[in-house]
């Protein structure tokens, strides 16, 4: 929630469209609001009061959501930020997906999906993380 600190809007391309800095390498990037987040992003009640928080960061229910997954920077595809967990049919979390895309897991039978997973995913994360909540979906997990 901090890397509000990292990272800077430098100037408002378009309606959801940001030149943005990354601070800490001095990197320029463009980030674009992604599409299922935009109607997160145009409340900024969130950011207003937490004014050290990434600015892309916005509260989606019980979670926080960066809502520029696709254009992050590295510093935050790095960062181990939850995208998923990952539920039994019981409605237990027993497993995450992380800011890298990569399952994490005790279940031996998840962790065998993990492998697979990393054999088959699409390359472009922005492809990978609906096609990742599909592909355990269809083996009877729950994804949220």
């Amino acid at each position: 929630m901090y890397l509000g600190d990292y990272i800077v809007i430098e100037q408002q391309l378009g309606p959801f469209t940001f030149a943005a800095e990354s601070v800490s390498t001095g990197t320029p990037f463009i980030a674009e609001i992604d599409k299922d987040k935009r109607h997160l992003f145009v409340d900024h009640t969130f950011p207003d009061q937490h004014p050290s928080a990434c600015r892309f960061l916005r509260p989606d229910g019980d979670l926080c959501r960066c809502t520029i997954h696709r254009d992050s920077p590295a510093q935050c595809k790095f960062y181990r930020c939850i995208v998923m967990r990952v539920l039994d049919a019981k409605g237990n979390m027993i497993g995450t997906v992380r800011g890298t895309l990569g399952l994490h897991t005790d279940d031996p039978g998840l962790r065998a999906l993990g492998e697979e997973i990393v054999r088959k995913r699409p390359k472009d994360d922005a492809d990978a993380e609906p096609w990742i909540a599909a592909f355990l979906t269809s083996r009877g997990y729950r994804v949220e």
